[in-house]
């Protein structure tokens, strides 16, 4: 359902009772299936329209949509924004871009340049610890792709320093840990000035994941609203049961439209797949029901005319 025209990815309207994955990942940043793979993968686990938005990386969206197409589902091409907000790491889903857009390329061109040198520094702080080899190590797992944390959570398991990526995390990479190093990402208003440069939709990702008080929360999205945010992830991998509900009043009670996205990394997870989602809650307006995405959908129509 999508094809090349030019300089340009064209993506047509897919159904409205589809099952929607807005948020998930490849190998062009930390996931472990291919742009491709992933598709079939969500093919066959009954998704109908599946987002790529890979960290501060666009490179596998044309892949993708070419495996969509041929696997007739739906797909919208998207990016996760790595930004900092009032000393907290966040991340804001890009939807519906055009990934072209040479405002978009040079925002992430820069985070680029910061993954890169925040890999130098881990290793080299790993290093007086007495764990050499991680950098080249995680640019091995990387494969070519943006260089993250949990390329280097590989290796160190892979060096037998933990059972798995989660238990690294919490020995190595966390405020206070070894190979901590503090982000220093965009800004929250020029993540969004760049998804708008690229005529896309911008997601809070899983924000019940944050570890920030719900006065801060609501300060958070107040910001993002008068930014022109329109949307909050209410269904996310990472959300609990009691989560989902209470990111969903949050949506009702400020007017924002509710996303749903697994932030599926690839296979390793068990408990976590593709096309598993639960439905959004009852009084959430559905991000692909809302006006805003209508407008950004048509006009992807008319670039396919």
């Amino acid at each position: 359902m999508a094809e090349k025209s030019g300089d340009s990815l064209l993506y047509s309207r897919p159904m409205l009772n589809s099952t929607y994955d807005l948020h998930t990942h490849s190998t062009a940043s930390d996931g472990t299936l291919t742009p491709a793979e992933l598709v079939r993968r969500a093919a066959a686990t009954g998704v109908g329209v599946l987002a790529l938005t890979d960290h501060d990386e666009t490179a596998g969206l044309e892949a993708a949509a070419e495996a969509a197409r041929q696997a007739r589902i739906g797909f919208v091409p998207g990016i996760e924004l790595s930004v900092t907000w009032s000393h907290q790491t966040v991340h804001i889903v890009g939807l519906q871009i055009q990934p072209e857009t040479p405002v978009l390329q040079a925002g992430i061109g820069k985070l680029r340049e910061f993954r890169n040198w925040r890999g130098e520094e881990i290793a080299r702080r790993l290093e007086k610890k007495g764990i050499g080899g991680a950098y080249q190590g995680a640019l091995g797992f990387a494969g070519g792709g943006i260089l993250s944390r949990t390329h280097f959570a590989h290796f160190l398991v892979e060096q037998g320093h933990a059972r798995d990526v989660r238990q690294v995390f919490k020995r190595f990479l966390v405020q206070g840990k070894p190979g901590y190093v503090p982000g220093q990402w965009a800004s929250l208003e020029d993540a969004l000035s760049w998804i708008h440069a690229a005529g896309g939709l911008a997601v809070i990702a899983h924000p019940a994941r944050y570890r920030i008080s719900a006065t801060r929360l609501r300060q958070l999205l107040g910001e993002f609203r008068e930014l022109g945010g329109v949307a909050l992830e209410v269904v996310s991998g990472s959300h609990s049961r009691d989560e989902i509900m209470q990111m969903s009043t949050l949506v009702r009670q400020l007017g924002f439209a509710a996303s749903a996205g697994s932030d599926y990394h690839g296979p390793e997870n068990p408990y976590l797949d593709l096309g598993r989602l639960p439905e959004l809650p009852a009084g959430c307006r559905p991000l692909w029901q809302h006006e805003a995405w209508q407008d950004v959908q048509e006009t992807a129509d008319r670039r396919a005319i």
